[in-house]
């Protein structure tokens, strides 16, 4: 059993390298992070500063070169094929471009069940069948948490705009009810106006259903918004890490004073 007051997530002193045919490439040299339960956490860097690594690294869909990432201290997505499908319902992805991460030929509502069908319902491991809502109520009870209607179940991807799209990849991730948010740029994508709606979306649910929040991004006006805990990655390394609100008004990198001052207006944390 897991400590309660310990991390949910963490990495400790991880590096990444592949080879190529230039020679090897160290993505991330000494990674180390925190995440506690409930928090709301962003990884924060340039492209190529090695924060979505980091996130594959937490999603167990890459191992570290190096050190060691842990889920529960556990390494995540390890173990036999029924603590490999607990953890993957525990921690959901939501990523960059909701075009390209949903099938267009499939309808909303097989999108939506098709994480039920390939990681088990977790109700149904709890064994109350009689209280336990039907498969129709459980996908149009995770459409009305991303403000979205019912009829949007029968419709496809191509029928909707790019928040909506963005809405029913989050409501799809929401399906298995799980712990733990990771977000790679998930509102870059989208225009300005949709941007700050999808943000309060995430606090909201984040609030609502008490999940743990990881988000990449490279925009520090989205991260002041929604993310209480921030590290700066700078060339894989990390250069600054905090409270959001504490790195933002007084960094300790030149790297991030520079990320800070391209944002054009940075709202109050």
């Amino acid at each position: 059993m897991s400590d309660p007051s310990g991390p949910v997530l963490e990495a400790i002193d991880v590096s990444k390298s592949v080879s190529g045919p230039e020679g090897t490439l160290t993505i991330l040299r000494g990674v180390s992070l925190s995440v506690r339960e409930g928090e709301s956490f962003a990884i924060v860097g340039a492209s190529g500063s090695g924060k979505t690594t980091a996130l594959s690294l937490m999603l167990g869909l890459r191992r570290p070169t190096s050190g060691t990432v842990l889920f529960e201290g556990r390494p995540p997505a390890s173990g036999a094929r029924d603590a490999v499908h607990a953890f993957r319902r525990a921690v959901q992805p939501v990523y960059q471009d909701p075009f390209a991460s949903l099938d267009p030929r499939q309808r909303v509502d097989s999108l939506l069940a098709e994480p039920l069908r390939w990681l088990g319902d977790p109700d149904a491991a709890r064994g109350d069948r009689g209280g336990r809502p039907s498969r129709r109520e459980r996908l149009v009870e995770a459409l009305r948490d991303v403000e979205l209607e019912d009829e949007a179940l029968l419709r496809y991807p191509h029928e909707f705009s790019g928040g909506q799209r963005q809405r029913i990849a989050i409501a799809r991730a929401l399906i298995t009810r799980p712990r733990v948010l990771l977000a790679d740029e998930p509102v870059s994508a989208l225009d300005l106006s949709t941007r700050l709606d999808i943000v309060r979306l995430l606090a909201r649910l984040q609030a609502e259903h008490g999940m743990t929040l990881v988000m990449v991004s490279h925009d520090l006006s989205i991260v002041a918004e929604l993310c209480a805990d921030i590290v700066v990655l700078q060339g894989g390394r990390v250069v600054d890490a905090g409270r959001t609100s504490d790195v933002l008004s007084d960094p300790a990198s030149a790297y991030t004073r520079a990320l800070i001052d391209a944002v054009p207006r940075l709202p109050q944390a």
